[in-house]
């Protein structure tokens, strides 16, 4: 298509012509560039993607009352209502997948720390705990710690591939981080790094807009673009030449997350799912989380707009919200499902659409930046493959062991730094105290557990059981200089 009759006769025929309008005025660099730009922005589909956005743009926004069912008590398993045994059988089975080597991690990190007064990938940021390990280390380690759970479990040293999904502005700083810091003990062949794709952005009448004489206007297709970029970047072949075929899939602002957690993975094995979310019970009826529910015989997540408040409200017979099954961006894909998806389904994703103030090139060729939304940009989600699941099920976690957002400044006093440093204290603080420790004091203790020390809590009873601390507490793995508690000794 590098012929620019070609181009014109593909840009004329889906009517984006516009975005040849200052040919002539551009160098033969540019010309390339724009070029370059309308060969991967595959105009024919992104146009069908308007279409359906501009569609669903005018359909009226029902609430989904009358058509909206729990998710049957068969498919919800949950920590609190399952046998410590059956638990157990479900951890080893998860060790048995990794020490196989058959689990994978889809880590989705595209977005940048901004909110958090930071312009680097969130997944670099420090929240301020004692060891100041930004979120990749931490998660990184939690990796290396499971794969030697694995292998004392099962005598078998496997490995975690760790799959990464950045963003055009997140790429280069997360590679040269991971370098930098020599992958933070993990195999380097071990850890790969992707861009999402990018979509154009349009006029609210169709048109491509252009940000300069020469450039498409293009933003992230959201963390649903996981499973196009998934076929366009060849890694679903690195997925299959590996052998992988369970995927944890999860975003990258949860410090609490228990990355490629064998409980929720051998519960997904075990049920034969080929689709899983990981939930929280929702802290009110009108918390901002979505819910995993069962619309029309398929299963969706459902914003709290999409229903009233009375059916947001509904309780069981026990007291609990009836939709209730929080969702907290915690999947689990088998590889097969994922491939399904990118093959098959992935053009009939659900498409959002946000109306935005979008910088453009007027006719001029001047930048204009508008003071009001002059155009759309479309994202999909990640739980949008929901519906082509023919096996999902759910499972429920204790907030408070294994979910804690990392989205705002510590100005807005929810999902931020501190709360963040506050949930893993109050976490490790309960470890130290089940492994038969103690504290000196019982107000505002700072206690952080090295996930290569610990990954949920094991392990800890012959370091800890009869110890008496004081705060802060640094508790690292032997490798990490035994403990330093206040000064180190």
């Amino acid at each position: 298509m590098s012929d620019i009759n070609e181009i014109k006769s593909l840009l004329l025929k889906h009517d984006q012509a516009h975005i040849l309008r200052f040919w002539d005025r551009l160098s033969d660099h540019e010309r390339e560039e724009l070029c370059q730009d309308v060969r991967e922005t595959n105009i024919p589909e992104v146009c069908s993607y308007f279409k359906r956005a501009s569609d669903s743009m005018t359909d009226s926004q029902e609430k989904l009352d009358d058509r909206l069912k729990p998710i049957p008590s068969h498919l919800y398993g949950a920590v609190s209502r399952t046998s410590p045994e059956l638990l157990d059988l479900y951890e080893q089975e998860g060790l048995v997948q990794i020490s196989e080597g058959r689990v994978g991690v889809l880590l989705m990190a595209g977005g940048q720390g901004t909110r958090l007064g930071s312009s680097n990938p969130k997944g670099m940021y420090d929240v301020g705990l004692p060891s100041h390990k930004s979120l990749y280390q931490i998660q990184a380690e939690r990796i290396r710690r499971l794969t030697r759970l694995a292998k004392d479990t099962t005598g078998k040293e496997g490995r975690i591939t760790w799959i990464i999904m950045t963003s055009e502005h997140t790429m280069e700083p997360t590679l040269n981080f991971f370098q930098k810091h020599k992958y933070f003990g993990l195999d380097k062949n071990d850890v790969i790094l992707f861009e999402q794709g990018l979509l154009p952005c349009f006029t609210f009448d169709g048109k491509i807009i252009l940000d300069k004489q020469h450039k498409i206007s293009r933003a992230p297709d959201g963390n649903g673009g996981l499973y196009r970029a998934l076929r366009d970047r060849k890694i679903m072949d690195e997925i299959e030449n590996r052998g992988i075929q369970y995927l944890h899939a999860h975003s990258v602002d949860n410090i609490l997350v228990k990355v490629a957690d064998p409980v929720f993975i051998g519960y997904c094995v075990k049920k034969g799912a080929d689709c899983a979310a990981k939930v929280v019970q929702k802290s009110s009826p009108t918390e901002a989380l979505g819910v995993v529910c069962n619309v029309d015989g398929k299963f969706q997540v459902v914003e709290y707009s999409e229903i009233t408040l009375k059916t947001a409200e509904m309780r069981n017979n026990d007291g609990s919200l009836t939709f209730k099954a929080g969702n907290i961006c915690n999947h689990f894909f088998t590889a097969d499902f994922l491939k399904k998806i990118a093959n098959k389904h992935e053009k009939e994703l659900k498409l959002h659409v946000a109306k935005k103030k979008i910088p453009y090139v007027d006719s001029d060729g001047n930048l204009c930046i508008p003071e009001k939304p002059n155009g759309i940009k479309m994202e999909k989600f990640v739980f949008d493959v929901f519906p082509f699941s023919s096996n999902l099920v759910v499972w429920e976690v204790n907030r408070e062991d294994e979910f804690s957002a990392l989205k705002n400044a510590d100005s807005a006093g929810k999902d931020c730094p501190s709360t963040a440093r506050n949930d893993i204290y109050s976490l490790h603080e309960r470890f130290i105290r089940e492994a038969g420790g103690d504290f000196s004091c019982n107000e505002s203790i700072v206690c952080e557990i090295s996930p290569l020390a610990s990954y949920a809590g094991e392990g800890l009873e012959k370091v800890v059981g009869g110890q008496v601390y004081k705060s802060p507490l640094h508790l690292k793995s032997e490798d990490e200089n035994c403990i330093t508690n206040g000064n180190s000794h």
